[in-house]
């Protein structure tokens, strides 16, 4: 049996939820949330990212959760932590983290067989200009797609508003990755460009989830992935950053399931 099997199914496979349904996704997405809160305090130079992502497994233990991605395709580690020109699925690990380096931190946790998948931006030390830009950039251009849900705007209305604004912003976004359903799966149908012309994709309609995560890079938008299979970089190894978002359409906009507890989704929040 399918154990996403409720609601309906849209003609383009995008699974409709009940309104019951949206409690459950602000549970998982207030745990992913408030783990990335904790895990602030724990970004410094010197740091290892395979101690961050070791404290974000204990406390996923600790509140009951259970990691998605650990087991996932052969992946073994709670997050996925990308550090300066690793656009996503950069792997943690034993490297230390220098002064100014930037980071992103990406955690999904399942709470009562729903999925939380959030993630955003941290830095080591003292935040260097140019990457301060980029950060604000890249999250503002997911606020501005969160603006573009609504029920019938298009998928094509998000990726629209996001693009423009990046590369208003003289930035580009990266086209090999993109958003995705989810719900009591992980990944779903659709996917949820960050790019694409206005009025195009499948419709908008109360009750479906979806992840808005937008990959921003100070250069071009070409990307590679490395020999472990995993991690993903800027071919001109320009600086890239992204934040992530796990949002579900209501009858008149949006619901967040991902917000900050503390207000630290930008790393400026001090």
């Amino acid at each position: 049996m399918d154990e996403d099997a409720r609601g309906r199914l849209t003609r383009d496979g995008i699974r409709i939820y009940d309104r019951d349904d949206f409690a459950g996704m602000h549970r998982a997405g207030a745990l992913a949330a408030q783990l990335l809160d904790e895990v602030a305090e724990r970004v410094w130079p010197g740091q290892t990212t395979g101690a961050i992502d070791d404290y974000i497994r204990g406390r996923i233990t600790d509140e009951g959760a259970t990691s998605a991605t650990i087991g996932y395709k052969g992946y073994q580690h709670a997050t996925c932590i990308s550090v300066n020109h690793v656009v996503c699925h950069g792997i943690p690990g034993d490297k230390k983290l220098k002064d100014g380096d930037i980071l992103n931190i990406d955690i999904t946790v399942i709470v009562d067989g729903w999925y939380g998948d959030t993630s955003r931006m941290y830095v080591a030390g003292k935040l260097p200009r140019r990457a301060e830009r980029l950060i604000q950039v890249t999250h503002d251009s997911l606020m501005i797609g969160i603006e573009a849900v609504k029920p019938g705007n298009t998928f094509g209305d998000i990726g629209n508003a996001i693009q423009s604004y990046v590369e208003g912003q003289r930035m580009s976004v990266v086209r090999d990755f993109c958003g995705h359903g989810l719900g009591r799966v992980f990944h779903a149908p659709p996917n949820v460009l960050h790019y694409g012309r206005a009025g195009t994709g499948p419709v908008l309609e109360e009750g479906m989830f979806f992840t808005i995560e937008p990959m921003v890079n100070l250069g071009r938008p070409e990307t590679k992935v490395l020999a472990d299979d995993w991690t993903a970089v800027t071919r001109d190894k320009s600086l890239s950053a992204q934040f992530e978002h796990s949002v579900g359409v209501t009858g008149d906009g949006v619901e967040i399931f991902t917000l900050s507890p503390a207000g630290r989704f930008h790393p400026t929040y001090g």
